[in-house]
């Protein structure tokens, strides 16, 4: 993940490195005494490797009764797939989020199953510590990339199964000057009022969303044109000023440059910043809570 350096750098900042050969007896052994210290130990091996090299989980409750093992992989430790190779793009494909509605799948532009399946377990393994320090054990959680994308994709279609026309302001709208930009206007009658008084639409300010779901083709339509009548920017922030959900729909470069995002999305009150991601073995020798 190294070659991969914005994205290693965004997830690894202050953690810290150790190589060991799982396959060297002596290096797994000191994996054991890291593990024995450890409240969580996470790994995502493909099922049976972990217990081929003896650090699976029974392997390490049995110097850490208490510890929170999780286990993460592409299609659970059990089930026809367990053992089947795989990457991002290929979870997201059996989950059916590359092409949701149908027809033909475009490339995804984020190894989502990867950062969301990553996300999922940190959640289940705080979960997990609240209750073991609540007065539970430790316990073995099993996390599938592809039934965590599963979950997320759902199974019914938002759009071609609960509606035939769209919701007017939700969606994506070119600009004047070839741009995009995004809308999240959904029920809430004041985000509708204002989008329609800010383009030009004052005549359908008033429509409840009732009637806005019969009329979505039309009505969405009559947004599109407005918007597409007016630069990117302008009406970015002529709409955010009147208060209505609207974002620039920017690329990884632009994004950058227009709003300083901190390299750790979780913002804390007070501590110094985290460190750079650390260089590969970089604390070789060191105990783990140092």
């Amino acid at each position: 993940m190294r070659h991969y350096a914005e994205l290693f750098e965004s997830v690894n900042a202050g953690k810290r490195s150790v190589v060991l050969d799982l396959k060297d007896s002596g290096d797994r052994a000191r994996a054991l005494v890291l593990a024995a210290e450890a409240d969580v130990v996470v790994e995502g091996f493909r099922p049976g490797v972990m217990e081929r090299l003896g650090l699976d989980e029974p392997a390490v409750r049995a110097v850490n009764s208490k510890v929170i093992y999780c286990s993460i992989s592409g299609y659970g430790q059990n089930g026809a797939l367990s053992r089947a190779p795989g990457h991002d793009i290929n979870y997201q494909a059996w989950a059916g989020s590359l092409a949701p509605e149908g027809g033909g799948a475009t490339m995804p532009p984020l190894p989502v199953a990867d950062l969301a399946s990553g996300m999922t377990a940190a959640f289940g393994i705080c979960a997990a510590l609240l209750g073991r320090d609540a007065g539970g054990e430790g316990t073995y959680l099993d996390i599938s990339m592809t039934d965590v994308m599963s979950t997320w994709t759902g199974s019914i279609s938002a759009t071609s199964e609960s509606r035939s026309t769209p919701v007017p302001g939700y969606g994506l709208f070119t600009t004047l000057d070839g741009g995009q930009l995004a809308l999240g206007v959904l029920n809430e009658q004041h985000f509708w009022s204002a989008l329609c008084l800010e383009l030009g639409l004052a005549e359908h300010a008033d429509i409840p969303f009732a009637e806005r779901t019969i009329r979505g083709t039309e009505l969405n339509n009559a947004v599109a044109a407005s918007v597409a009548g007016r630069e990117r920017d302008e009406v970015v922030a002529a709409l955010l000023k009147a208060g209505v959900p609207v974002a620039p729909v920017l690329d990884r470069r632009s994004m950058v440059a227009a709003t300083p995002f901190p390299p750790f999305p979780i913002r804390l009150p007070m501590g110094p910043p985290l460190a750079d991601a650390p260089t590969l073995d970089q604390h070789r020798g060191q105990a783990f809570r140092r």
